[in-house]
């Protein structure tokens, strides 16, 4: 499982005694454990919905974050929560099983806050593939994020030219090899650059950095 986030807004800043949060999930076990890894940070008001359609009625009461599936049964996800932040819902984490980096250009470009890769619809609180992370690790960025924390790129340090080529390189699934290639690096530079990057973007999964690059207007 990989996670996508790009500089969150906190949730403490909006209802810092009790978080509140909504999560549309068609899969009941999978609702389930994105509930209890809300539970688990604290987060002490969750209700639930398995569809559009269910979830709808409750966007006028807006809470500290949606969590929502991109794959519902009758429709997107991410329109969903286009409607909740329209209303004034202050975070958005969007889940899938897919991980598609056009998915994630979509979700970004929607003004969601973050982007949860699943790998499968039942081994969501269970790594699938090295440096991945639970999405309790995506909750609780949200949830820790200070109030005012920088959404734009001079909150980040400026990566260099070559830096940024990697990244866009990244962005198109290429591998370490395979940047090393198109560039005249070897693997062992190219890793040494995604290090470098993680630093200045503050996260070391790709994924991650590439959701930061995105949002920011690093790569387009």
């Amino acid at each position: 499982m990989s996670v996508l986030l790009e500089q969150p807004a906190s949730l403490v800043a909006y209802r810092p005694n009790k978080p509140t949060a909504m999560v549309v999930v068609a899969d009941p076990r999978v609702r389930s454990t994105v509930t209890r890894h809300l539970w688990a940070l604290g987060v002490r008001d969750v209700i639930e919905a398995s569809s559009i359609a269910e979830a709808r009625p409750r966007i006028g009461n807006p809470r500290d974050i949606c969590v929502a599936d991109v794959h519902l049964p009758d429709g997107s996800g991410l329109t969903l929560l286009s409607e909740t932040r329209a209303a004034g819902w202050p975070n958005g984490l969007a889940l899938s099983a897919a991980d598609d980096i056009g998915a994630v250009r979509n979700a970004l470009a929607g003004g969601v806050k973050g982007y949860v890769v699943t790998g499968t619809r039942t081994n969501i609180g269970h790594p699938t593939r090295h440096g991945a992370a639970p999405i309790g690790a995506a909750a609780a960025r949200l949830h820790r994020r200070p109030p005012g924390a920088p959404s734009h790129p001079g909150g980040y340090r400026e990566l260099s030219g070559r830096e940024v080529e990697v990244l866009r390189l990244v962005a198109e699934g290429q591998s370490n090899k395979a940047i090393g290639v198109s560039m005249g690096l070897s693997a062992l530079t190219v890793k040494s650059h995604l290090a470098r990057i993680a630093r200045k973007l503050g996260t070391g999964d790709r994924a991650g950095m590439v959701a930061v690059a995105l949002r920011t207007g690093i790569i387009h």
